[in-house]
């Protein structure tokens, strides 16, 4: 998601650095290379550029570590661009990062849960845990007014198996997981993490990116939404 408002952010900068003289182009030699990225040929170059070489792939091959100085220096320039960008609080900058639907009214909150989970077992999700936290929030925190919440995990095996083979970083992502919760007003809502999977075809100009990768994160955004929908609307 980082990844994509990024790139949205170059596009929407261009017209106004289009609209000044043409810089002189640089000689041959002053044109920065990367052997995995190749010749920088824009005016503008890219807002980020990859610092060092990955390792040669192989099947679940990890990527290296980065360096504390390597992030820091990352987060200083995206972070003022972002900020620059977006110009809203912090909820509404959160809610690009969601995928939410509201149930149907009438819906109780578990009719919504059982359709998730049958939904769920048609789409071969298959459910690995639950966290119920609103019962914390009464048995720890002693809080006995907060809405009720619960957070539903589920895996597609095969999916997963295929992503992390590419890039086990993607481990982070997993289990998938949907949220069912009621709000203020006892609404029931049903939310997740945004799976937009158009950064992948964005980064790095669709280097290294395998069909797999794309269809497997495309596959589990699919049928996360299909379980989604399903818990919304209370379809058994």
């Amino acid at each position: 998601m980082l990844r994509t408002l990024l790139f949205t952010a170059s596009l929407v900068c261009l017209p106004a650095l289009a609209a000044d003289p043409p810089a002189a182009p640089k000689p041959a030699s002053a044109v920065p290379t990367q052997p995995w990225f190749g010749t920088v040929q824009t005016p503008y170059g890219p807002m980020l550029i990859q610092q060092a070489l990955p390792p040669p792939y192989r099947d679940y091959q990890m990527n290296r570590i980065l360096k504390p100085e390597e992030k820091k220096r990352w987060l200083q320039m995206a972070m003022p661009m972002m900020a620059n960008m977006m110009q809203m609080d912090a909820r509404e900058a959160m809610n690009y990062f969601a995928v939410k639907y509201q149930a149907k009214a009438g819906l109780s909150f578990d009719e919504v849960v059982e359709s998730m989970m049958l939904r769920a077992n048609k789409e071969n999700l298959k459910f690995v845990g639950s966290n119920l936290m609103w019962k914390d929030f009464q048995a720890v925190l002693g809080d006995n007014t907060a809405p009720r919440v619960e957070v539903f995990s589920f895996c597609d095996i095969a999916v997963a198996r295929d992503l992390l083979r590419i890039i086990p970083e993607m481990a982070v992502f997993l289990p998938c997981r949907i949220t069912v919760m009621e709000d203020g007003d006892k609404n029931i809502w049903v939310l997740t993490l945004d799976w937009d999977v158009t950064w992948l075809d964005m980064a790095g100009r669709q280097m290294g990116i395998t069909p797999e990768l794309r269809q497997g994160a495309l596959a589990i955004r699919e049928k996360l939404d299909s379980v989604m929908r399903a818990g919304a609307a209370g379809e058994l």
